[in-house]
């Protein structure tokens, strides 16, 4: 791609991780003026930002909408229909889809030819290995800073997010950003965090038919798979882990819906895993979804039959839905 004529990005929408963050990094220097909002896919899927999104809006890492002017991202359920790319063509704009490991990867390798990214090299081979389960045991565990940085940034926290692409943006090496003061402090958080989790997962958590079961909800704490699969090891083949609250609502940053996030042990299982994974996402949430080794949905208020029902989520509700992936996962 030689450029992108005739289209003024004025907003960028990113995933709020380390990819979005990156992706958006890497947009912000060819497009510096640009506004940035880190959001979440629910919050695309549910319509509750359309009105930030328009033909001068890049969104990155997250659902597609049909009324952005750049979509650029990697997610296998995320792939806009051959009629959705030929709107967009139609009406001027862009889509960059492609099967890469990051949607920072995509950016990336879109970009580089039109300004000079040279100090993103540092960043790409690890958000790469994260965020397509890549990353090995030793890694995962180990100091490196960029694995640090990953583990400080929350979509709910958008000023902080805001003060890390703004660094990010400027050049500043991962290396150099970690002993950044406000940087530092939330590593510090992490860590503690980062402990405090793997206390909790023996007590949280059941291993079923080696699926690991983990149950944060209602504990105001969010992890990935990495963490379970490492603390797991051998003896699960993937995990499911359940969080937020049941009063929780989209776009309450402090209380957020209840949610499942499914992921194949990748220290075991290197080339995907033994199931799509997507096909438990997808299950009961239409706006479920991600990649067959690392995708989520929110729960459903549903029967003890698996029959989704009108009506507000309660707390057996959250049984349920895994007594009915669990059925799922066990077709595999």
């Amino acid at each position: 791609m030689s450029g992108f004529s005739g289209l003024e990005i004025r907003r960028i929408v990113a995933d709020g991780d380390l990819d979005g963050l990156l992706s958006a990094a890497i947009l912000k220097r060819f497009w510096p003026d640009a506004t940035v909002l880190f959001t979440h896919p629910a919050e695309i899927r549910s319509g509750r930002i359309d009105d930030w999104i328009g033909t001068d809006t890049a969104l990155l890492d997250l659902p597609f909408h049909p009324d952005c002017g750049l979509y650029i991202d990697h997610h296998l359920t995320n792939k806009p229909t051959n009629e959705q790319e030929k709107k967009q063509i139609d009406t001027g704009g862009y889509i960059i889809w492609q099967d890469k490991l990051s949607a920072a990867r995509v950016a990336f390798e879109s970009f580089f030819d039109l300004i000079d990214l040279s100090d993103f090299d540092v960043w790409m081979d690890m958000v790469d290995r994260l965020d397509g389960g890549k990353i090995t045991p030793a890694e995962f565990l180990s100091d490196h800073p960029v694995v640090w940085i990953g583990r400080t940034i929350s979509a709910t926290d958008p000023e902080y997010c805001r003060t890390l692409l703004n660094l990010v943006t400027s050049g500043m090496l991962p290396v150099d950003i970690v002993n950044e003061e406000i940087v530092s402090n939330r590593i510090g958080d992490a860590r503690l965090e980062f402990v405090s989790l793997q206390d909790m997962l023996t007590d949280r958590s059941e291993i079923i038919d080696r699926l690991a079961i983990v149950r944060l909800d209602g504990a105001g704490i969010r992890t990935n798979g990495y963490l379970v699969t490492a603390h797991f090891g051998d003896a699960c083949d993937a995990c499911m882990i359940i969080h937020g609250y049941v009063d929780g609502s989209i776009g309450n940053k402090e209380r957020w819906p209840l949610s499942a996030s499914f992921y194949s042990n990748s220290f075991l299982h290197e080339d995907g895993g033994v199931f799509d994974l997507t096909k438990l996402a997808c299950a009961f949430d239409v706006n479920g979804g991600g990649h067959a080794n690392a995708c989520g949905c929110r729960l459903q208020p549903i029967s003890s039959e698996g029959d989704c029902e009108n009506r507000p989520i309660d707390l057996d509700d959250i049984q349920k839905n895994i007594n009915q992936w669990l059925s799922i996962w066990a077709d595999r």
